[in-house]
């Protein structure tokens, strides 16, 4: 161990002498929280929709009401026909159109059931769905008032009572800012030590480190526990600024979170490390890096796409991308407040990665050093 602090301590000497990677390194990973936090999004809001009010009473101007109090959908029109319809669905002024049948005020007086159907334009699947979801938890939640059937153009459907656990007002940045999290952490973390051994190549250094009473292993560890404090500070600093900014909450247990964060940076400067051992330049460690940690975090991870919806193949390959047991732990930590009997799965996961990637880097550096 003492070999290899002493490799950690001439890295960060190496740290510091450059400054803009060290503020690259803790700074730049928030200013990226900031941009896709706020970029991405997936809660859609101002849905022009249209009104065929055949009632014309207080209870179905309350019915509307409710619709354009919630923020979701902006009235653009009140239409009477199937003709007004079709014209505002085909120029695409209107993406949902809420029908009130004639006599909903006198249904609702004598407590009889009264059927309100919703028209949706279907061009774009995802936007109609969500759309939908909208407009049936509103009229689910004017029903606690009345007794309503949500009737679309398939038939009535049946009655819900839904409720959402962990995230009541489903926002998808409690969704989205997980996910941002492990994807960031892993970039900057395979970026910033993917460039730390091929430096010492190209510099001519490496020659020396091999004359060096030092072991590959030792290496590879005093390699990592700088850019791992580093690396630390700079995922806590995310966290806090996704709290503060995004209102992420902390359900759970801070050390366990701390050892899941651990367990997932040291397997992302592993691969950082190993990619290291094997590029020859500092130009070709990047590319290789940023290929390593873009593409499987953010397509295989279950971050964007459910991995349930995935090909058997890709379902596969999926087990061996680390992001995919740090969001479920992650998101079970902060948002459900998850303890250890639940998500060692995960945890145990991560090890073997963080394990098996290290032990690699550490034979590719003894190979190279016969």
């Amino acid at each position: 161990m003492r070999k290899a602090l002493s490799v950690g301590r001439k890295e960060v000497r190496q740290i510091l002498r450059d400054r803009r990677s060290l503020m690259v390194l803790l700074f730049v990973p928030a200013f990226f929280l900031l941009v896709y936090g706020y970029a991405l999004n997936w809660d859609i809001r101002h849905v022009h929709f249209a009104v065929e009010d055949r009632d014309r009473t207080a209870a179905s101007r309350s019915l509307i009401a409710a619709f354009v109090n919630s923020g979701y959908f902006d009235l653009v029109a009140e239409v009477r026909g199937d003709q007004e319809i079709n014209d505002l669905m085909n120029h695409g002024a209107a993406r949902a159109v809420v029908i009130i049948p004639n006599g909903l005020a006198r249904d609702l007086a004598a407590n009889r059931i009264v059927p309100v159907q919703v028209l949706l334009d279907g061009d774009n699947a995802n936007t109609a769905t969500t759309v939908m979801g909208y407009a049936l938890t509103i009229l689910q939640s004017e029903s606690a008032k009345y007794r309503l059937v949500v009737q679309t153009m398939s038939g009535p459907t049946i009655g819900v009572l839904p409720r959402v656990w962990y995230n009541p007002q489903l926002r998808s940045t409690l969704f989205l800012v997980p996910g941002l999290i492990a994807y960031i952490v892993m970039i900057t973390s395979v970026l910033s030590t993917s460039l730390s051994i091929v430096r010492e190549k190209e510099r001519g250094t490496m020659e020396q480190v091999r004359m060096a009473p030092l072991n590959a292993l030792s290496f590879v560890l005093g390699k990592t526990i700088p850019y791992y404090l580093i690396a630390l500070a700079s995922a806590f600093a995310i966290l806090l600024v996704a709290m503060v900014l995004f209102g992420l909450p902390m359900r759970g247990s801070w050390l366990v979170l701390l050892g899941t964060i651990s367990l997932y940076l040291v397997g992302a400067l592993g691969l950082g490390l190993l990619i290291s051992s094997m590029a020859e330049t500092q130009q070709v460690a990047f590319q290789v890096g940023v290929l390593a940690s873009f593409l499987p975090t953010l397509m295989l991870s279950g971050f964007i796409f459910p991995i349930a919806s995935m090909p058997t193949f890709l379902r596969g390959v999926t087990y061996i991308v680390p992001a995919r047991y740090f969001l479920i732990a992650l998101r079970g930590i902060v948002l459900k407040g998850t303890g250890l009997p639940i998500i060692w799965p995960q945890l145990v996961s991560l090890a073997i990665y963080s394990t098996v990637v290290l032990l690699l880097a550490s034979l590719r550096l003894r190979r190279q050093w016969r």
